[in-house]
């Protein structure tokens, strides 16, 4: 089974991704996992991504691309893969359609995880921090602390990262609308596009998308 997860910033995708993946018995493909292994091995194409990344630059289609076409070539990718954060536009979906077609191969299915954008904002511009351990993360609405600013594990100080802030999230949606968001119209024309509501707890979703893979046969 070959499917591509999409969906706007804060709508869950790295959390669905790992249950999905796991559900389905197939690797989880991130483009964020993608870039770090390349850079941490020092591959020609890990150090070409640096490159642009320290110049502050995007990173080319072609070099993620051709980071996409080498993962999904590894042997636990055989039987298909649940890419996350690729093709990110259109030019990368044309790519990666060329790759499966050259190979004889097809996507089965693009799930869609769809979340009011009120939702994204709140979602996303509502984390805090532990200073002291990042993998401490609370939520002003949905995992309140104990004690407003203080972690409830160590005591440390709980910080919104720059990123988080409200103004960012905004941004971060504008670019995805203008630059992912197509892909969807591009999937929908060849009919694999599966829209699924990610508002409810992590199974829940998980347990809809199951669901919808099992109705259109993919």
């Amino acid at each position: 089974m070959r499917i591509v997860l999409v969906g706007p910033p804060g709508a869950g995708k790295g959390t669905q991704a790992a249950f999905l993946a796991k559900n389905l018995g197939i690797p989880h493909i991130s483009t964020g996992d993608l870039f770090r292994a390349n850079i941490s091995r020092q591959t020609e194409l890990g150090k070409l991504a640096k490159s642009y990344m320290d110049k502050g630059d995007l990173v080319p289609d072609e070099v993620t691309i051709a980071m996409a076409k080498d993962r999904m070539e590894q042997p636990d990718a055989e039987n298909g893969f649940l890419l996350d954060g690729f093709p990110r536009n259109v030019s990368q979906a044309e790519a990666l359609d060329e790759m499966l077609s050259t190979e004889g191969m097809k996507l089965d299915a693009v799930l869609d995880l769809e979340v009011p954008e009120g939702e994204v904002v709140r979602r996303i511009a509502g984390r805090r921090i532990c200073r002291n351990d990042s993998s401490h993360v609370f939520h002003v609405s949905y995992k309140a602390p104990k004690q407003e600013g203080v972690c409830d594990v160590c005591g440390g100080e709980l910080y919104q990262r720059d990123d988080d802030s409200e103004e960012t999230v905004r941004k971060r949606l504008e670019v995805y609308h203008t630059q992912t968001e197509p892909i969807i119209d591009y999937y929908k024309a060849q009919g694999l596009v599966v829209t699924i509501l990610a508002l409810g707890k992590v199974e829940e979703v998980t347990a809809r998308a199951m669901e919808a893979l099992s109705r259109e046969g993919a």
